[in-house]
């Protein structure tokens, strides 16, 4: 019987021909990635007592979640963080300004195919979109990992998703990946890798790839994948330099359930409070009163989300009662944003902008919600509190969705 990806490639780091699901296998991640959370890492790598760590090559650190810094507990852990990568010689650490982690992780080559990658950072699994098996673990595992260099993990059983047809002029990767999460739910691919397969899926470019392995986390998966192709070939061949090969899954290979989706019967899709999987189609919240818009987050903050919202409010102005604030998921996009035109399109329609970053994503700064205020973002998650007040309300959508209810001032269908 053939093998599914996830089999693959961690047969290839255990040193086996194969593995079985739920074999325990012992492994040494090719890279590793810790962010603002580092400094937790480091506090239980200093208690392990080993003094330096197994590969400071391997190490990847960005500063993404609270920067520039937003408090002054904050503020010692960035300085504990970079203390640290000196004293280790921990090269690839990148400071405030640079990015989210994930998105640092593919523009900067560290994401290459067939690679096994493990984050502190349960979004860890979007590298997928370039066949990577990346994945989230915590701080005390990353510890021992700092110190060791190795790993256990237990291989996944798979789930196949295959998506054909054009995706309808107003539906995007979001609006796929939230229709999936909304039908699986929150735990329907707990602890298991998913595999992205189809025309639809074949058509998409990376940035889209990275909105559905991104977001199969929030239908409890471990992994997810899509498979190598020209698509992953061209964009590796300028982010890493160099075209590496990858595994493929074969066709006979057993797994946990497989299924098809029609694209073209899509319809734009939102996840309504306070769940991911609390999902239906826009034109039934349509008319909710909103306070605040958000466009950024590793989820959808690259050019093309920024381009989609752009050519909405192109020569138009957001409502005088919604905030919209837009955060680029690293400098190198800003940068684009700001050479394309994109920049100044959201600049004169009202938009605030911001430091590439993770922003309010994560309820810390840059535009928490107030008791009672409701935000329509293209962020991950919308649990209670998760953006600021437990008595406010985050709908997840597109970046089309977004833009069109920031110049409404309510919930639109695009």
């Amino acid at each position: 019987m053939g093998q599914t990806l996830v089999q693959k490639i961690l047969a290839r780091k255990a040193g086996k021909d194969s593995v079985r699901t739920g074999e325990i296998v012992v492994v040494e991640p090719d890279m590793v990635m810790s962010h603002d959370n580092a400094a937790l890492v480091i506090r239980q790598f200093e208690e392990i007592g080993v003094p330096s760590v197994w590969n400071p090559d391997k190490i990847v650190i960005p500063l993404d979640h609270r920067t520039p810094a937003e408090s002054l507990k904050t503020a010692n852990a960035h300085k504990t963080i970079r203390e640290f990568v000196k004293q280790q010689g921990i090269r690839r650490f990148y400071d405030i300004g640079e990015g989210i982690c994930h998105q640092i992780m593919l523009e900067k080559g560290h994401a290459l195919p067939g690679r096994l990658i493990l984050g502190t950072d349960s979004h860890t699994t979007s590298y997928g979109c370039v066949c990577v098996l990346s994945a989230g673990i915590g701080a005390t595992e990353m510890a021992a990992v700092w110190a060791t260099g190795k790993t256990w993990l237990r291989v996944p059983e798979t789930i196949r998703i295959r998506v054909d047809g054009r995706l309808p002029g107003n539906v995007y990767a979001k609006d796929l990946i939230l229709s999936l999460i909304g039908r699986l739910g929150s735990d329907g691919a707990d602890y298991r890798s998913v595999e992205f397969s189809g025309s639809t899926v074949d058509a998409m470019s990376v940035s889209e790839r990275f909105t559905l392995c991104n977001l199969s986390m929030e239908m409890g998966a471990k992994c997810a994948f899509v498979p190598w192709d020209r698509t992953t070939a061209a964009f590796l061949g300028s982010a890493a330099g160099r075209v590496p090969d990858a595994p493929s899954p074969d066709p006979d290979a057993d797994v946990r359930s497989a299924f098809t989706v029609r694209a073209d019967e899509l319809v734009p899709q939102i996840a309504c409070p306070h769940r991911v999987d609390n999902v239906k189609p826009v034109a039934e919240m349509a008319g909710r009163r909103i306070h605040q818009a958000f466009l950024g987050s590793c989820t959808n903050g690259r050019l093309d989300d920024f381009r989609i919202a752009a050519d909405r409010m192109a020569g138009k102005r957001i409502h005088p009662d919604v905030r919209c604030i837009a955060i680029p998921a690293s400098r190198d996009i800003l940068r684009s944003m700001a050479s394309g035109g994109v920049l100044e399109t959201l600049l004169a329609a009202g938009v605030t902008v911001c430091n590439p970053g993770c922003g309010p994503c994560l309820g810390a700064h840059q535009g928490i919600l107030a008791d009672g205020e409701v935000c329509i973002s293209t962020t991950n998650r919308n649990f209670k509190g998760r953006m600021g007040s437990p008595l406010s309300e985050v709908y997840l959508a597109s970046p089309a969705t977004v833009a069109e209810s920031a110049l409404a001032g309510v919930i639109t269908v695009p």
